[in-house]
This record gives structure tokens, sequence and C-alpha cells, in this order.
């Protein structure tokens, strides 16, 4: 876990199951957040948003999650961002 001056944090991790890859992104920095949102925007096949989840489906890659909830203590300007990236059974980390 990264811990940066103003509070903010980024925690990243990595695992593979078998050839697939997995990486869960927890974050409290916007930023993070809208770099994701972003980069994936003219590779979507899909989007979704259901209650406190945001689904994308992105070609060549899989399917991103992202959760976004209150901090504790409250802030109004500050949101939990919780990001999943599950790539596809037919892509590997060998593609």
């Amino acid at each position: 876990m990264v811990t940066l001056p103003d509070g903010n944090y980024n925690n990243i991790e990595m695992r593979s199951d078998g050839k697939r890859l997995f990486i869960e992104i927890e974050t409290n920095e916007l930023n993070q957040y809208n770099l994701i949102r972003e980069s994936i925007q003219e590779y979507l096949n899909k989007e979704a948003s259901i209650q406190d989840i945001q689904t994308y489906t992105v070609k060549d890659l899989g399917t991103i999650y992202i959760t976004i909830n209150d901090t504790v203590p409250y802030s109004p300007i500050k949101k939990d961002y919780d990001i999943h990236i599950v790539g596809d059974k037919h892509i590997t980390a060998y593609n």
C-alpha cells in the first residue's frame, strides 16, 4: 500500500490463476479512478451501472468492476474506489 502525504492511498494487488491475470486496486485517489475510465473509453464494448457497481466490458481485455463507497469518516469530496480488472477467459497473460 502506498500512502500519499495528503492522506490518499493506493493499494494494488495482482494475482495469476493459471494463465489469467486479476488486478485489484483500492484507492481514494480520484485521479486514479479517472485515469482508468478515460483510458478505456475508446475500447468499450459495453457499459452498465447497477446500484453502486459500474461495469465495463473492454475489447481484448475483459471486464472492469468499479465500486464507489463513501469514506469513513464521511467526506463529501473523497470516495473509496474498489476496482477489479478480470481478464476474459479467452484472453490470457500470453496474448
